[in-house]
């Protein structure tokens, strides 16, 4: 890992945008999970409805009645976005509150970002 980089989920941004330089196969491995969680539809809106969440988190009971799909599945769900590194999960009592892990989003919109990128004219 270059000296510019930080292990994916830390405060910093992990690496430059993949317009700028080319992503290293080291933080290529630890990138590709949270990808990879994003990209089934149900995780994705999983992951949108804790995002935008007021407050900043929410409650299990609060996501299920969502989507038609059995209590189980959508733990799994939650249970992949959790382990990709995606969202927080805290117990009180009987439920489950979920937060996005926001330094994490923020890295990987920064790996795709191309705002900052100089437009070159040929």
């Amino acid at each position: 890992m270059s000296n510019q980089e930080v292990p994916f989920g830390a405060a910093a941004p992990c690496c430059p945008p993949l317009v700028q330089r080319r992503v290293s196969g080291e933080t290529a491995a630890a990138l590709a999970p949270a990808f990879k969680a994003l990209g089934d539809p149900v995780r994705l809106r999983l992951m949108s409805m804790i995002a935008s969440a007021e407050g900043g988190e929410v409650c299990v009971c609060d996501l299920t009645p969502e989507f038609d799909l059995t209590g189980p599945t959508i733990s799994h769900h939650l249970k992949t976005l959790r382990e990709a590194g995606l969202v927080d999960a805290q117990r009180r009592g009987t439920w489950v509150y979920y937060r996005a892990r926001r330094e994490v989003l923020r890295q990987l919109a920064g790996l795709l970002s191309v705002e900052s990128v100089p437009v070159s004219r040929v």
